[in-house]
């Protein structure tokens, strides 16, 4: 993921003059959480003002992370999976209309997208332990655990409950964006007047540059690595960019990456990088795994069909694809 965050930035932070006749300078700070680099870069009227910003920003991404971390044993989100085909969950409003929300985009993504993909943890793992290709029956046993609609929610009780034993829910496919939505929704309601948080690739942005310039995310040529293909502004929107170089396992010579289809349990194959642009970054994290499961075609079709939503895809030959309402000269 470092190599395409790399490739996001032409940002220079400098103190300038916006045109309000205001100073204002670019405050950044690097840091790990929820297991991912973050890059939070707010513009504040002096850089005390924009460390304060900072700090408030890291504690409401660790305030999400111990309401959505299915690896903490405190969290709602494992109380559920502890109680899996025993019994509903009440939890917060938050994390219910979080899986709600989720329930919603696996509905139009036709299950690509699944929160419950998680139960495929037990025999896919992408941190170096796997030594033996998962068998059939394996997989199969796992994809019985795995289905959005096994998802009871309760809205006068605000409960949640998982159907059958041996299902759980993780929101690893969509939690880093909606921490980058909470931070911006956080530093807006206080007034920053602009920033982008970068939480490993997926970006929620709001306001301007200090010298007034567009928030731009650069789109890397699928064939010359490092090389920046074109530039796109961000208005007030969100990006996801998501890449299969970091979390994967090799068998036979094979490459799988850490994309599992829910319906077949398997890895995804065929495409590389998905970049998605949208409002929210939830929605673009969200998306850009649905992608990777539905492949280029359909993947473009479903993004053609949604309003204010664009993808830029390359498949596994470094062949560019991209939906109707992105620009590019994809023969250069």
């Amino acid at each position: 993921m470092k190599s395409l965050v790399a490739l996001l930035f032409g940002i220079l932070t400098m103190t300038s003059v916006c045109g309000q006749a205001k100073k204002y300078v670019t405050v950044k700070r690097s840091v790990r959480l929820m297991g991912s680099p973050f890059e939070l870069t707010v513009v504040a009227q002096n850089e005390e003002i924009g460390y304060i910003n900072l700090q408030e920003a890291i504690a409401e991404v660790k305030r999400v992370e111990k309401l959505i971390s299915s690896w903490d044993p405190e969290s709602e989100t494992s109380e559920i999976n502890r109680n899996a085909g025993l019994k509903p969950v009440k939890v917060s409003f938050e994390l219910y209309k979080l899986i709600e929300r989720s329930i919603q985009i696996s509905e139009f993504t036709n299950g690509a997208f699944d929160i419950t993909v998680a139960a495929m943890e037990v025999v896919w793992k992408f941190d170096g332990s796997m030594s033996m290709f998962p068998t059939p029956e394996q997989i199969s046993r796992a994809v019985s655990k795995v289905g959005y609609k096994k998802i009871i929610l309760n809205r006068v009780e605000n409960t949640v409950f998982l159907k059958e034993k041996g299902m759980k829910i993780g929101f690893g496919a969509i939690g880093k964006g909606y921490a980058a939505d909470k931070v911006k929704e956080l530093l807006v309601s206080k007034q920053v007047p602009a920033g982008m948080i970068n939480a490993s690739g997926d970006i929620s942005t709001w306001g301007t540059k200090a010298t007034g310039e567009k928030w731009l995310i650069g789109v890397d040529h699928p064939r010359s690595n490092g090389k920046i293909f074109t530039w796109l502004p961000l208005i007030e929107s969100s990006v996801s960019i998501t890449g299969n170089l970091d979390r994967y396992v090799t068998f036979n010579g094979k490459k799988y990456a850490h994309y599992i289809d829910p319906k077949s349990g398997y890895p995804t194959t065929g495409i590389s990088k998905v970049t998605i642009l949208a409002k929210s970054a939830e929605l673009c994290d969200a998306l850009a795994t649905a992608v990777y499961v539905l492949g280029k075609e359909k993947g473009i079709s479903l993004i053609n069909q949604l309003g204010d939503t664009e993808v830029v895809i390359v498949d596994s030959y470094n062949q560019m694809f991209k939906s109707n309402g992105i620009i590019l000269d994809t023969e250069e």
